[in-house]
């Protein structure tokens, strides 16, 4: 396991290099560190769910929202709406057109997909480079605090994971807020 700072000038193409290869890393955004992994790949979203303990539908970074609109199967007008949320750097749940942006395990049963586009430019940038979204999920076991800081992310997930990139230690929080878009309307899921 390697950690290297997010100013290193190698920083995405280290990471865009290990998450092609299906391996693990954790990375900054502007709420907390999450674990990203080839959103398309089933046995690196395997692996992460392993870590986590868990076996449910995770979100992805999204780098623009040109990106967001072009997998979104959603009329105008909520995509209108959606947008607003998304800007706002909250995570929102929309249908999708098709299951070739991302495995099927990532997906929600009725097959939409939970979108972010953080305030950070680390995971922006990174997707750019890779040309395909990566998944967004809080740094800990299911039922655990999130951790926030790269050293005690090295010591509990040191063998489990391939790299942290290091933004320094990040203030706690509770992480974005998530909306799901239900018959054109936004509905506060947490």
């Amino acid at each position: 396991m390697k950690l290297i700072s997010v100013n290193n000038k190698n920083a995405i193409n280290f990471a865009s290099d290990i998450i092609i290869h299906g391996g693990i890393i954790v990375y900054p955004t502007d709420t907390l560190y999450g674990f990203g992994v080839d959103a398309r790949n089933s046995s690196a979203i395997k692996k992460l769910n392993e870590i986590k303990k868990r076996k449910t539908p995770i979100s992805v970074i999204a780098w623009s929202i040109d990106i967001v609109r072009s997998w979104s199967d959603v009329k105008y007008t909520d995509f209108e709406k959606a947008k607003k949320v998304l800007l706002e750097s909250n995570t929102i749940i929309i249908p999708i057109k098709n299951n070739n942006i991302v495995d099927d395990s990532v997906l929600a049963k009725d097959s939409s997909l939970g979108v972010r586009i953080p305030h950070h430019n680390y995971p922006i940038n990174l997707c750019k480079n890779l040309n395909f979204p990566i998944t967004t999920t809080s740094v800990n076991r299911t039922g655990e605090n999130s951790l926030n800081d790269p050293q005690l992310i090295r010591d509990k997930f040191g063998n489990e994971i391939d790299l942290i990139i290091d933004a320094g230690k990040m203030p706690h929080s509770k992480g974005s807020s998530v909306y799901k878009l239900v018959n054109s309307k936004l509905k506060l899921i947490r």
